[in-house]
């Protein structure tokens, strides 16, 4: 339990989690861990503190990967498209994603940029901005501040790290799901 604890105060320091209500404080009470200090009406930001030992495993499972080729239609470690990847990753740790980027648009529930966590999915349009159509997916591994980092694989360097404030992801940012909801059912 005190691992789980410190693991859960380091990523939420080293991740810039704030909350407007009040800051969670994690207790110990015999043999459970509790999150104080959160109204019961954020139940999913509660679940989201107790699911970050495992969101922590399926992005360090992500950077396992990393430098990987890109495929297209990819889904093995001998190349991964962008959907490809984001569904191999959650799919080891039991949670089936489809794969396309456009239907892993449709999986989970949305939330705001501001709202982004860890282990959310990030969704772009495709080679042109001036669409509409879901194109691209990656899985967020780090959010500081208003800076949102991301892993995927891209067609141009395989499996890589990018981040969202940057022209190209600006002008093609769609939404950002939420399926780490799906990693607390498994």
């Amino acid at each position: 339990m005190t691992k789980k604890m410190l693991l859960t105060a380091l990523l939420a320091g080293s991740f810039g989690i704030s909350m407007a209500q009040s800051v969670p404080t994690v207790t110990e009470n015999a043999s459970t861990v509790a999150v104080s200090s959160i109204p019961a009406e954020t139940n999913e930001q509660t679940s989201f503190y107790e699911r970050i030992p495992l969101v922590n495993d399926v992005i360090g499972f992500a950077k396992q990967h990393l430098s990987i080729r890109y495929r297209s239609g990819g889904t093995t470690r001998s190349g991964f498209d962008c959907s490809g990847f984001t569904r191999f990753c959650y799919k080891h740790f039991g949670v089936s994603l489809p794969h396309s980027s456009a239907a892993q648009g449709n999986v989970g529930h949305s939330v705001d940029k501001e709202e982004a966590q860890p282990g959310d999915l990030i969704l772009f349009k495709g080679h042109s901005s001036a669409g509409s159509r879901i194109g691209h997916v990656g899985m967020i591994t780090e959010v500081v501040g208003n800076r949102i980092k991301f892993i995927h694989s891209a067609w141009n360097g395989g499996v890589r790290y990018d981040y969202l404030h940057a022209d190209y992801y600006q002008r093609r940012f769609v939404s950002i799901r939420r399926v780490t909801t799906l990693l607390a059912s498994r």
